[in-house]
């Protein structure tokens, strides 16, 4: 049984392509001691299962000049190579092709000079294939190096000398661009993993020493300067600032923080001196979290990606086959030229070739789920991302998802005194009492600078279910729900119905505040909605998803109020945790393919029995990350508009690049029928296939957040 122990990951430098991926995964396999190998192409990594060294992995992508290190050593900078030395080869090459047309048009096709320049390009632009092609040909193994080897070699074998020449050009500049493409798209992984600094200062006994983040433990004391990024997860012990956290939920808003705040790598400290404890090791932050996510999401297989890599499969043989066929059939069986027909099936080879087909699907899943985590969305897979282009009905959590999670006084009404001899008074009472709605007065008499009371209370008691009554200064005050005042026949409280009614109708919970003779004010206490919630609702109904849904275990009044705030018509109420399982699964088999949207933490159940399970992330939440398969890091509703929009766009990209890719080839083919098929077009159909595939891919780079 494979042991989680014996799982070694690596970082590759260098991995151009798909084919040179799946080629270096089996090497690594067959090393001696290796039980098992998966390369991430996505994401430049190999986890490797079994007893190797890095110079023996190194060496079975010594074909491609891979890098390999160790995952958690720190990323050397590449060193910028101008651009005649990186694709010297090259460029050399094309010379002697310009060389060799000019002796063409000048001297003739069969002239010697010709023959001689074409086969220096072909030699200088083409050694490294040959070498790849000719081994992978030995092994019968059929890539679009071997194709190409096959291809470009009968050409020369027919006297075709300056298209095979041509053929190798216009090889290395389509190898050229899939390395773009798979670059750019990677570009939004190296970005998260610079965002952090490599090394912090940490203050020991009283004085600052610079370590690097490797060496920091738990508990140290980190100093964080003004115009600094914070290097490691932490808690502000001392200070306070305003803190950037676009890296980790993509908002550019700073959030003022001060002491017991939390704190985050990557984050940028614009205007405090802070003095923070780290509360994670390097390889526990949340950024760090993260870009694994990511990373591993990247080698998840989508539905699309499945279906392309199952039909190159047969794909690539099917080919070869046809272009065998073509080449043979019409001189054995009709009597026609060999060289024309040879020619014609060197050409079916070469339009054959499925790199752009390969890569249609990986590089817009890549693109989208890094475009994705630089705007605060983490999507853990590409099965995720496609599904969610699908949705047809959502159902949200109530509490920390359409609200904000706490519940907040949103009215006062004084009916003798002013509020903030109310709220003292409250204050007052409260101070002693366990009641979940105490923190929310308490928080509002601070904010009116009231809390700290010199009052003193006497004969404090809870009554459970009803309130709270002391005396202080003499004077006997109630504080607690209607129906306890009602109940006791208090002479005032019948007068106050209609405000009573009036609250509790939109959804508040109310506090009646007297003595026993006199009401003196009620509170109107609610979990107030996010100000996100009504404009997502909107914005997701403008989108055509019509079957939004409320589950909550509040009470039928409350969530009917809240409802009917945010435009969401459908409300379930009084629901446990089970319930909301249920009613999940319902939804699914009346819909097909269905959202749950909660807070990570008591919606677990729900979450992923839903087609996609998306947390409320909040920065930090390790549970959200956790169950989640998609998190809004900022804790925002507003980007769920937008990932549903990257889906359905990369959905999109996805059905064109596999036509793109395919059409091309299969127009091209048909120029066989009446012998036109030549090499110029099948590299041109190959060429601007992976062309097409590239940029249409990037377009994904190019949806935005519009609540930014």
């Amino acid at each position: 049984m494979k042991s989680k122990q014996d799982e070694q990951v690596y970082r590759i430098q260098g991995l151009t392509c798909a084919n040179c991926a799946q080629k270096f995964e089996n090497n690594v396999k067959n090393i001696k001691g290796v039980t098992d190998a998966r390369v991430n192409f996505g994401a430049s990594k190999v986890s490797v299962t079994g007893a190797a060294d890095i110079s023996e992995i190194e060496k079975a992508g010594a074909f491609d000049k891979l890098k390999v290190s160790a995952e958690q050593d720190e990323i050397a900078e590449e060193p910028s190579i101008p651009f005649y030395k990186k694709h010297g080869t090259v460029l050399v090459s094309f010379l002697f092709l310009v060389a060799g047309w000019a002796a063409f048009f000048q001297q003739g096709e069969e002239h010697t000079t010709t023959t001689i320049l074409f086969a220096i390009s072909i030699v200088v632009g083409g050694y490294r294939l040959f070498i790849t092609g000719l081994n992978n040909l030995i092994r019968l193994q059929f890539d679009m190096k071997t194709l190409m080897t096959i291809a470009i070699i009968g050409a020369a074998i027919i006297g075709e000398w300056g298209e095979g020449a041509t053929v190798v050009i216009l090889f290395a500049i389509s190898e050229a661009l899939e390395t773009y493409s798979m670059e750019k798209a990677r570009a939004s992984i190296r970005s998260l993993m610079n965002v952090s600094p490599k090394q912090a200062t940490i203050l020991i006994e009283g004085k600052e020493q610079l370590l690097a983040v490797k060496d920091i433990r738990i508990g140290d004391r980190m100093l964080v300067k003004p115009g600094q990024k914070i290097a490691m997860d932490g808690k502000i012990v001392k200070g306070y600032a305003s803190i950037s956290e676009a890296a980790i939920t993509g908002e550019s808003i700073p959030v003022a923080k001060g002491v017991q705040d939390e704190v985050f790598a990557g984050t940028f400290n614009e205007d405090g001196l802070l003095e923070v404890e780290v509360t994670k090791r390097v390889e526990d932050t949340t950024i760090s979290k993260i870009i694994h996510l990511v990373e591993e999401a990247q080698a998840e297989r989508a539905p699309s990606q499945a279906f392309v890599d199952k039909f190159a499969k047969y794909y690539t043989p099917l080919i070869i086959i046809i272009a065998f066929l073509v080449a043979t059939v019409p001189p054995l069986f009709l009597g026609m030229d060999w060289n024309t027909w040879i020619y014609q099936g060197l050409a079916v080879l070469v339009v054959g070739c499925p790199c752009a087909l390969v890569i249609s699907t990986p590089i817009a899943i890549v693109t989208a789920i890094g475009n994705a985590a630089r705007n605060g969305v983490l999507i853990k897979g590409g099965v995720f991302l496609e599904e969610v282009g699908r949705i047809k009905a959502i159902a949200f959590d109530k509490t920390g998802t359409l609200t904000r999670g706490a519940p907040e006084v949103t009215d006062v009404q004084t009916i003798q005194h002013s509020e903030e001899e109310l709220l003292q008074i409250l204050a007052t009472l409260e101070g002693g009492s366990t009641h979940p709605l105490a923190s929310a007065i308490l928080q509002k008499a601070k904010e009116m600078g009231v809390a700290d009371t010199s009052h003193t209370m006497e004969n404090f008691e809870s009554v459970a279910g009803k309130g709270i009554m002391a005396s202080i200064e003499g004077i006997v005050y109630k504080a607690g729900s209607p129906n306890w005042f009602l109940n006791e026949k208090h002479p005032e409280v019948e007068m106050l119905g209609e405000r009573i009614h009036q609250l509790q109708n939109a959804g508040k919970s109310v506090i009646v505040v007297g003595t026993p003779d006199k009401i003196i004010g009620i509170l109107g206490i609610r979990d107030e909605i996010r100000e996100s919630s009504a404009s997502t609702v909107k914005d997701l109904k403008e989108m055509g998803i019509r079957h939004l849904y409320m589950l909550t275990g509040d009470n039928d009044r409350t969530a009917e109020a809240i409802g009917h705030e945010v435009d969401i018509d459908q409300v379930k109420s009084g629901l446990l945790p089970e319930d909301k399982l249920r009613y999940i699964k319902e939804l699914r088999e009346k819909h097909g393919s269905m959202m749950m949207v909660g807070d990570g933490i008591n919606d677990a159940p729900a979450l992923a029995a839903s087609s996609v399970g998306v947390a409320m992330g909040g920065a930090g939440t390790d549970t959200a990350l956790e169950t989640a398969d998609v998190a809004l890091m900022g804790d925002d509703l507003k980007k769920l508009p937008f990932t549903i929009r990257l889906s359905r766009k990369a959905l999109a990209i996805i059905k064109q690049n596999i036509a793109f890719s395919l059409g091309l080839k299969v127009l091209a083919l048909l120029l066989v029928i009446p012998g036109w098929l030549t090499l110029w077009i099948a590299i041109f159909a190959d060429m601007g296939a992976t062309l097409l595939v590239t940029l249409n891919s990037l377009r994904l780079l190019k949806v935005k957040d519009k609540q930014k």
